[in-house]
């Protein structure tokens, strides 16, 4: 079992940056990879970035692709996504979660432990 709280959104003027922290508790957080997903209202949700157990692989959705990081640390078990160059479009509410499997994995339905969630809202 994982508990995940999501921390850091807020609302931002577009081109404007924020850093959303994902803290974990619970059982040992470097054996799940992590990931980051959002849900725009009217909207499924969608994925946005993965890392892996030990942080040596990412991997981003294109429309995120070379604005977003995505990070770990595994002694503070907190992930972290920095957003630079927000869009309007960027808009959602944004979710932490957790796979125990290493193979790359996208699908919402894969990952067994999610947050709360937190919003990111982006102005003209």
């Amino acid at each position: 079992q994982v508990q995940l709280i999501e921390s850091g959104g807020g609302s931002v003027q577009a081109g404007g940056s924020l850093r959303l922290s994902c803290a974990a508790s619970g059982r040992a957080f470097s054996s799940y990879a992590m990931g980051w997903f959002r849900q725009a209202p009217g909207k499924e949700r969608e994925f946005v970035a993965r890392i892996s157990r030990l942080g040596r692989s990412t991997g981003y959705s294109d429309a995120v692709k070379g604005r977003f990081t995505i990070s770990r640390d595994n002694v503070q078990n907190t992930v972290i996504l920095q957003m630079n160059s927000l869009k309007p479009e960027d808009t959602a509410v944004y979710y932490c979660a957790a796979d125990p499997v290493a193979t790359f994995r996208t699908a919402y339905s894969d990952y067994d432990y999610w947050g709360r969630g937190t919003q990111v809202t982006v102005s003209l």
